[in-house]
């Protein structure tokens, strides 16, 4: 009998070896002969799936952001601005796990800025992101949690600005996880209906 392979699994497999070389020694260390070695598996598997470092980085790219969207699916989703917080928190590095994310998440921004490849996913996801937030808002305007008279499109800019300028100053220590958290829900909590 041939052996059965589980192509999206294994997919899953590599790119966490990708983020696990990026996380250690940063994005210019993933090659596909160092993600074999790090993943296990052959060169010749990891060109299976990836002709080019680029396909890979994307795929990596891709599912770190689905892991982070799963968690905030996962969450509570009836109390729209608990469900808010979740979101920022997600993408905060308050553990080692998403410590790791957002250091991650950095090394692909830093590329992005001269790698348009990389840019595109991250323009074109952030549109997404940034709904998400504004219905959020919304949803907890209609539930008279959030003030009425508020623009919830301004509110989330602000909102999804104010988190991501958090990573690199708690990453490097600034900030405590706990000092972090208390940030985020000053900042919700002036977007509560008096």
């Amino acid at each position: 009998m041939p052996k059965i392979v589980d192509h999206d699994a294994r997919r899953r497999h590599i790119a966490d070896a990708v983020h696990r070389l990026i996380d250690a020694k940063g994005l210019d260390s993933v090659s596909l002969r160092e993600v074999a070695a790090e993943a296990g598996i052959s060169m010749g598997a990891v060109q299976y799936y990836f002709s080019t470092k680029d396909e890979m980085l994307l795929l990596a790219l891709e599912h770190l952001n689905t892991r982070i969207r799963l968690r905030v699916a996962a969450a509570d989703q009836s109390d729209p601005l608990a469900l808010l917080r979740v979101a920022i928190l997600e993408l905060l590095p308050l553990d080692e796990n998403r410590r790791s994310e957002s250091r991650i998440g950095l090394a692909f921004l830093a590329r992005s800025v001269v790698a348009d490849e990389v840019a595109e996913p991250l323009r074109t996801g952030l549109p997404y992101v940034m709904a998400f937030y504004i219905d959020q808002i919304r949803a907890a305007q209609a539930a008279g949690q959030v003030a009425a008279d508020l623009d919830a499109e301004k509110e989330a800019s602000i909102l999804f600005a104010f988190a991501q300028g958090m990573v690199h100053p708690a990453l490097i220590g600034h900030y405590s996880p706990e000092a972090v958290v208390a940030a985020v829900d000053y900042h919700l909590d002036r977007l509560r209906a008096r």
